[in-house]
């Protein structure tokens, strides 16, 4: 009776055993065929997609080149602006400057940033050069000076300094392009220098940021 209820048991494990490894079998059958399948929609998509994906890769340059060609909201833009070198003070139409006549020397303009008025003169000078110059009132809050102060220490041709005459608390400008902003956390700030640091208005593209006035 034992040896015969072992056996029982012997043959059930086996069965099971068995069922096991078809189980195991059909999974593996399965998993290759799925595989196959995924590996023909790939090749599939990549040799009828490629052109997509070149298409909106281009479509997001174009995209990105149309935002910058835009001009930024609530800028102001002025022409006919002089370029002599001279020694005397100059009449800005605007405050402060964004070109004409101005100091020999430029304002270093390599992430700088200064803690009082400088040369309007030298500044105009740095505009030349593809600088962006922004300025503060007293209006603006310390907070507000601050962050300037982080973004224009990482930004090239970028400088910074107080100027009381501006009506908003803070101004940037680039040569023949000014805009006002109430505070340095507005989107436009950003834009402003994305598209006007060594931008296409730059008389003197590339010439250099230091080497010149360093206060």
């Amino acid at each position: 009776m034992g040896s015969a209820g072992a056996k029982t048991n012997r043959e059930a494990r086996r069965a099971k055993l068995e069922e096991l490894r078809r189980a195991q079998a059909a999974r593996e059958r399965r998993n290759r065929v799925i595989t196959w399948a995924c590996s023909g929609v790939i090749v599939a998509g990549l040799a009828g997609g490629g052109w997509y994906v070149v298409d909106t890769a281009s479509d997001r340059e174009e995209a990105k080149e149309r935002a910058i060609a835009a001009p930024v909201d609530g800028e102001k833009s002025f022409d006919g602006l002089g370029r002599n070198h001279v020694t005397t003070p100059v009449a800005y139409k605007t405050s402060p400057g964004v070109g004409g006549d101005h100091d020999p020397a430029w304002m270093n303009c390599d992430g700088d940033t200064y803690d009082k008025e400088i040369s309007e003169t030298s500044a105009v000078h740095s505009l030349q050069h593809g600088a962006v110059w922004i300025t503060y009132s007293s209006k603006a809050s310390d907070k507000d000076v601050s962050a300037l102060k982080e973004k224009v220490g990482k930004t090239p041709y970028t400088l910074l300094s107080p100027y009381e005459k501006q009506s908003s608390p803070i101004s940037l400008s680039a040569w023949g392009k000014q805009l006002g902003v109430d505070s340095a956390s507005d989107p436009r700030v950003r834009t402003f220098l994305d598209k006007y640091v060594q931008g296409k208005q730059t008389p003197e593209p590339g010439a250099a940021c230091t080497g010149g006035k360093p206060a």
